[in-house]
């Protein structure tokens, strides 16, 4: 029993003398090794340098039309600038497509703010 107790006691005292190296750690100088995972030879994504742009933007231009048309909240419609609405923030000619629901095309030829 007293071995036992002398065997945990210093069995404590190794774990340290175990830390004492001249080196930061057991694995000092092989960071290669260490961060195995972590050392990528090309970070940036294989498309990155790709400068063809597919597509020609209209889907763009169809959705940023598509987002004029909306009446903001508050029950405000969207009016042509320079005009007397309440809210003059379309600058024209802006091409309608669908329903006028902010009345931006008063001559009905599908072009508003004219």
């Amino acid at each position: 029993m007293l071995s036992l107790g002398a065997l945990l006691l210093f069995s404590a005292c190794t774990s340290d003398y175990l830390n004492n190296y001249d080196s930061v750690t057991l694995a000092a100088g092989d960071a290669n090794h260490a961060n195995l995972l972590l050392q990528t030879v090309d970070p940036f994504n294989p498309n990155s340098n790709n400068t063809h742009i597919e597509g020609d933007g209209a889907r763009a231009v169809a959705a940023f039309n598509a987002y004029r048309r909306v009446a903001p909240t508050g029950g405000a419609d969207l009016d042509c600038a320079g005009g007397k609405g309440n809210n003059p923030v379309v600058a024209g000619p802006v091409k309608i497509t669908g329903a006028d629901t902010n009345r931006l095309d008063g001559d009905h030829d599908g072009v508003g703010c004219e």
